[in-house]
């Protein structure tokens, strides 16, 4: 394996832990928040201040980057690394919930998943086989694997379905991935909000042996306590001497959540997004500086924060 993990510390209680992940470029603290470079560049900001901030480890979107450059141009370029100057660890997902959410015109089947572009309305085909290939090519530390990202709320019997197909296609992705030295490959936990479908998606996860698992599924518009509520029959059931992966969850009180139970590491675009459009999250809370109480407001944005923003900037 490509990585490893160490538990430092445990709370007997909750199961909140402190770790240490392994990887090619780097040792990642962990709990960890990952921000989200979805077409190799997290929007915005550049890598040097990702590294002032304190940023370990940033993840870059399969399917946005297989669309545009493509994949094989980032091969060329030195992989990701190389190609967005970053030498850090990285980890890609599988594009899976991409196609299944920007995607209305979809057809999901045995092989794979045929969808149209965001861009130009192009038809492509997503297998199993083919993302390990796109994967291998963009040369990330972790990569997930292809996976159905059932929505909220649907029947048990499509989320029985959806989380069984989603075992398949990991058994095709771990037989196509052919980069294990350099690359890890991690499976996802699906199965919507069904109790018996979680701990099965587990089994059989686990049963694959991996390096490190996610639990897909989930901050898709169920409420916040039944996304607390599958975290606290699933995690435990993960082997512990790997990383747990949450994946697509990032307010605040989530991580807070997410990390008692267990979770070492979360990705969202949330905190970037809100920016970009004058939301700023604070000690004291969330602060909209398009608010017209803050146009002769000069304060700095968090008087109890020391980043450069806070340091030099004020509300106004």
């Amino acid at each position: 394996m490509t990585i490893q993990y160490e538990l430092i510390k445990k709370d007997k209680r909750t199961g909140a832990r402190l770790g240490k992940l392994y990887t090619p470029h780097g040792v990642i603290d962990t709990p960890v928040f990952m921000p989200v470079g979805t077409q190799a560049t997290v929007k915005a900001m550049s890598p040097h201040e990702l590294k002032d901030i304190g940023a370990q480890i940033i993840l870059s979107n399969t399917y946005h980057l297989y669309i545009r450059p493509g994949h094989k141009l980032i091969e060329k370029a030195g992989g990701l690394h190389g190609f967005m100057n970053w030498d850090k660890p990285i980890l890609t997902d599988s594009g899976g919930f991409q196609v299944f959410s920007l995607n209305e015109l979809r057809k999901i089947s045995e092989e794979g998943v045929e969808f149209r572009s965001h861009l130009d309305g192009s038809r492509h085909l997503f297998t199993p086989e083919y993302v390990m290939e796109i994967e291998n090519s963009l040369g990330a530390d972790i990569i997930m694997a292809f996976d159905e990202c059932a929505p909220y709320p649907c029947e048990h019997d499509y989320a029985k379905k959806s989380m069984e197909r989603t075992e398949r296609w990991l058994k095709r992705c771990k037989e196509t991935h052919n980069n294990t030295e350099k690359q890890s490959l991690f499976g996802i936990v699906q199965g919507s909000v069904y109790k018996d479908l979680r701990l099965e998606s587990v089994k059989r996860t686990v049963e694959v042996d991996l390096p490190g698992y996610a639990i897909g599924g989930l901050s898709v518009g169920e409420p916040k306590e039944l996304m607390n509520e599958v975290l606290e029959y699933t995690v435990p059931e993960l082997p512990s001497d790997k990383p747990r992966y949450l994946m697509g969850v990032g307010s605040p009180d989530c991580l807070i959540e997410g990390s008692i139970r267990g979770i070492d590491m979360f990705d969202c675009v949330l905190p970037t997004r809100i920016a970009r459009n004058g939301t700023v999250m604070t000690s004291k809370g969330k602060l909209v500086v398009r608010n017209a109480e803050y146009s002769e407001d000069f304060r700095p944005l968090d008087e109890d924060c020391d980043c450069y923003t806070c340091r030099n900037f004020s509300r106004a």
